[in-house]
Order: structure tokens, then sequence, then C-alpha cells
């Protein structure tokens, strides 16, 4: 199961009045709740880690293709999407996607997060340059873990 099949399966049931739904599939499972969780043991599958608890009575959003964005006065802030190892490059003797400065377009693949041996792609949110890069190589990233700061592109204005 990968993350897009993970985010579709949210989308679905915010739109039905379904709370709760479990898919087993190649061996991981995944549980999606709406509103407050109660006060459990953690899963012996852990993979309950993959989703962040919503807000009592919120429905959760699905996270937009690639990772979550937060719009700030300086910027989109792309975060993880879901717990893993963040790569700022496809092989570790291959090039980072990208490096502070430079232009993306939104949906270019500027780096991954290992989750339980799948790698998935993080995507721009936005057209615009790189302003930062926020997570270390290699490093664990949590649920919302600020990966990278995008400036978005200045539309051209008519004269």
């Amino acid at each position: 199961m990968n993350l897009k099949e993970i985010r579709e399966i949210i989308d679905l049931i915010s739109r039905t009045d379904v709370s709760e739904i479990e898919i087993e599939k190649a061996g991981m499972r995944v549980r999606v709740r709406r509103g407050a969780l109660p006060a459990a043991a953690p899963s012996a599958h852990g993979t309950e880690a993959l989703m962040p608890p919503p807000a009592a009575g919120a429905i959760p959003a699905a996270p937009s293709a690639g990772a979550e964005e937060t719009k700030r006065d300086d910027g989109v802030l792309i975060r993880a999407p879901i717990v893993g190892t963040f790569y700022r490059s496809p092989a570790p003797e291959a090039k980072p996607y990208v490096e502070v400065g430079d232009a993306v377009k939104k949906g270019q693949i500027i780096g991954l997060i290992e989750a339980m041996k799948l790698m998935n792609e993080i995507e721009s949110e936005a057209d615009g340059r790189v302003a930062e890069i926020l997570a270390e190589n290699a490093k664990p990233v949590e649920y919302g873990t600020p990966l990278f700061r995008i400036e978005p592109a200045v539309p051209a204005t008519r004269v």
C-alpha cells in the first residue's frame, strides 16, 4: 500500500458516514478513524503512526499529492506527510533532487520519505524557488516535520 492509496482511503472516508475503516494489503495494515481517538495502547503493527490523530470532531483532510503544505508569509512550507526516513536524492550516490535556490514546479519531486520499505515521493506544492531545506538527509522525520520552504513564483503582471 502506498501513500497515494492511503490518501484515497482518507478522502473516501471523509465523504461518507463511515467513522472507521481498517484495510490490510500485502502484510501492511492501515486503520483510519474520524473524530477523537480513544486512549488505547499502540497497535502491534504500529501503522497508526502513519496518520496523525485528528482533532476532536474533525474529519482528517487528505494530504495533497506528496506533502502537506502550510502557506506562510515567507513561502509555502512543505511538511512530512508520514513518519519515515527523509532522503534528498533517489540513491546515496545520486545528486539531490533540489538545492537551495533551485526553481521548482508544482508536482516536481523534491525528496523522498522511506516508510515501511516503501519510497514515498515528496512533491513541490507550488511553483517557485527552494528557499530552505529544513530536514537533514537520511534522518528520521515525524508526521508534520518541516522539510522544505518554497518561495512561490511571482505571477507576471500585464501592462
